[in-house]
């Protein structure tokens, strides 16, 4: 049996930092779940972000930095626009299945 190597993922500091915060109000396993990393990862974050690590240069992070709620919604209305998307999708399959039997009988 072959193992498949899972690529090391990358996160800027930002990303850190907010997931962080994230995990703060809403609970580390939670967070990790929203985010898709894992939880001991989250931890190692949130323990640096207690410490007080350097954050990110002021200048790239005001600039790109929107607040988690913010992203927490557009993820939402994305997440609805997808099911609404997959949901037309599944309507024209029936329809063109449907309108393929009765040119057949």
């Amino acid at each position: 049996m072959e193992e498949k190597s899972v690529p090391k993922r990358q996160y800027t500091e930002e990303f850190k930092t907010e997931a962080a915060r994230l995990a703060e109000s809403v609970g580390q396993h939670e967070a990790a779940r929203r985010l898709g990393v894992p939880v001991a990862t989250l931890g190692n974050w949130v323990r640096r972000h207690r410490k007080g690590q350097p954050p990110v240069q002021a200048d790239t992070a005001t600039s790109l930095r929107r607040p988690v709620s913010e992203l927490e919604a557009e993820n939402s209305r994305l997440r609805k626009e997808l099911a609404s998307a997959k949901l037309d999708i599944e309507i024209l399959r029936k329809a063109t299945a449907y309108c393929v039997s009765r040119t057949q009988a």
